[in-house]
């Protein structure tokens, strides 16, 4: 095991050496929680842009709906209305006489939704009356806020993102400047090299792990309902089957735009699918059981359900999942790597 020893603290020592990595594993997730978590810190529906065109009107209707507190408001003539919309500045036109005429994208969801709320407004500060009463309560539930959705999310991904890269990366580096057929006449096992490489991000796993739930309970209280224990296992578990698809990623791969490539198509879709800043639930139905099938949507579940406490017996299925993928892809590595 001598060999395997001595390459994990190269590991180690090769990525205090690079603050770029230092910065992208523990500096990058921190500073996205920030920016995102000032953006929606009153909830998860940011105020929707409305301008209130020019007419009898305006000035009336730009104070109904600024009182309202759901929408960004600001007036604007009619010739101006074709830029706002080109530049995303608005996703709705409203008229400023009578009748009440409304400019906007049908096809477009918050445009619509934003139509629906400021013709209740209008319609209610003319006198409408609704046929039943209603009463609005605001939720103090633990982890309804978009914050405490989005940590778990973040967490899962800067596991998956850093595994992913930390793994491949320097493989490929390593091939590049033909080092690899040095070691490959070193007296180690293609085993020993590809484990050291699991042994050291895992050493760093821990770390990650604590500095954004302490960073998340300081700034934004965020609370982990569940068993910080099971959640340092559960992540631990995580990062060993991301790290199985950075080793398989950089097992031919000979330059680094390639590896680049490759990170990317395994990254990006889980991104965009896995539910890291929204919930997967928005795509359609025939797509949720790939979706639930993705190995960041089993991970960032998991997480999501230890910040929630619940009960460790539901993990036992994304662990199960988790854990093939870290071995078949792990094994299948191991098979298709190559020296040079």
């Amino acid at each position: 095991m001598s060999p395997l020893k001595q390459l994990v603290w190269a590991r180690l020592k090769q990525f205090f050496r690079e603050p770029g990595a230092v910065f992208w594993t523990f500096g990058f997730p921190l500073l996205v929680a920030v920016v995102l978590g000032l953006a929606f810190r009153h909830g998860g529906t940011p105020k929707v842009p409305v301008v209130v065109l020019a007419g009898q009107l305006q000035s009336e209707r730009i104070g109904l709906l600024a009182q309202d507190g759901r929408f960004m408001v600001t007036g604007c003539e009619i010739e101006e209305v074709d830029e706002l919309f080109r530049r995303g500045k608005t996703v709705l036109a409203v008229g400023g006489d009578i009748p009440i005429s409304y400019l906007f994208d049908p096809q477009h969801d918050d445009a619509s939704r934003a139509r629906q709320l400021v013709d209740e407004v209008l319609q209610s500060a003319a006198g409408r009356v609704n046929p039943l009463a209603t009463a609005d309560e605001k939720v103090t539930a633990s982890g309804a806020r978009y914050i405490d959705f989005l940590i778990p999310g973040l967490l899962g991904f800067n596991i998956m993102s850093s595994s992913l890269w930390g793994m491949a990366w320097p493989i490929v580096q390593t091939r590049r400047r033909k080092l690899l057929k040095r070691l490959a006449a070193t007296p180690m096992y293609r085993s020993h090299y590809l484990l050291s490489f699991i042994l050291a991000r895992l050493a760093f796993v821990l770390a990650e792990v604590v500095t954004l739930v302490l960073f998340a309970w300081l700034v934004f209280d965020v609370q982990v309902q569940g068993s910080f224990l099971i959640l340092c296992v559960f992540s631990v578990l995580g990062a060993m089957s991301f790290a199985g698809f950075g080793l398989l990623a950089a097992s031919r791969t000979e330059s680094a735009e390639t590896t680049s490539g490759v990170v990317n198509l395994i990254v990006f879709p889980m991104m965009l699918l896995s539910g890291v800043f929204f919930s997967y639930a928005h795509y359609p139905d025939w797509m949720q059981p790939f979706i639930g099938a993705l190995p960041l949507t089993l991970f960032n579940d998991g997480l999501r359900g230890i910040f929630n406490g619940v009960s460790p017996v539901e993990l036992l299925w994304p662990l199960l999942v988790l854990g093939l993928y870290g071995l078949v892809t792990f094994l299948s590595a191991l098979r298709l790597f190559k020296w040079m």
